[in-house]
């Protein structure tokens, strides 16, 4: 979608002047960019953190962006500024620290188990397979794995975040340490089974919410959230050999 003509002539006025009103002008025309992204993050977050403090964290993000575009190079403003305001709500929801030490513990016990219990046996593994490993039913397994749903998001969103324009300019070794873990995640997710690759691709690279992807899916909101958990926490057992994970 081009940039209409109003729009360019403000960022144009922009540029040359860094006027507050202006400022404040492009800032209103593309608040909508932040309640798309609050709404894909807050999907998955537990009930008690405040979706208005999301909305004003990702506010200042669009104010940096505005800030730091550059319109004379050929990138889309609502891509640049999705990685900002993405970036500030995570950082925000990072400092809350809303998962319980106790649960931290389970999900990283769980992942390791997958993880060893995967490379073992050269395949996914079965949920039958994983709780016998962790040594509880079946039944316990689908029940912790749904408590692991508000602590699975933040993490892979560091991994699969748009590229900034930042990223054209940087350091040839970081430019392929980035590359080589986009390799990693692309093998990663072709591995994972054909429900939870595909919830993945379509939550992450089609930036559909949880709800259209039960339409498309035929399968309900709870059970497509319980495939993107599992997903999830397949890739971080293999994603922490390259990269730490954020929590």
């Amino acid at each position: 979608m081009e940039m209409d003509d109003d729009i360019r002539r403000l960022w144009e006025n922009y540029r040359r002047k860094k006027s507050v009103e202006v400022r404040n002008q492009l800032a209103e025309h593309y608040l909508p960019l932040i309640k798309v992204v609050a709404g894909r993050l807050a999907m998955s977050l537990p009930p008690h953190l405040d979706r208005d403090d999301l909305l004003s964290t990702g506010f200042f993000g669009l104010l940096d962006a505005i800030d730091r575009y550059d319109i004379s190079r050929n990138i889309k403003f609502e891509t640049y500024a999705g990685v900002r305001i993405r970036g500030a709500m995570i950082d925000y929801l990072r400092s809350k620290d809303w998962i319980p030490v106790t649960m931290r513990q389970k999900l990283r016990r769980y992942e390791q188990k997958v993880y060893q219990l995967e490379s073992e046996l050269g395949r996914t593994a079965t949920d039958a397979e994983i709780a016998d490993a962790l040594e509880i039913s079946v039944k316990e397994l689908q029940t912790l794995v749904s408590q692991f749903n508000s602590s699975t998001i933040i993490p892979l969103e560091e991994y699969l975040k748009t590229d900034s324009p930042e990223a054209i300019d940087a350091d040839p070794v970081e430019t392929t340490e980035h590359l080589e873990l986009k390799e990693t995640l692309a093998r990663v997710i072709d591995k994972l089974p054909e429900k939870e690759r595909l919830v993945v691709s379509l939550y992450y690279y089609d930036e559909l919410t949880l709800k259209e992807i039960s339409l498309i899916m035929h399968l309900s909101e709870a059970r497509i959230s319980q495939l993107h958990t599992k997903a999830i926490t397949r890739m971080r057992g293999s994603l922490s050999k390259m990269k730490s994970i954020f929590m």
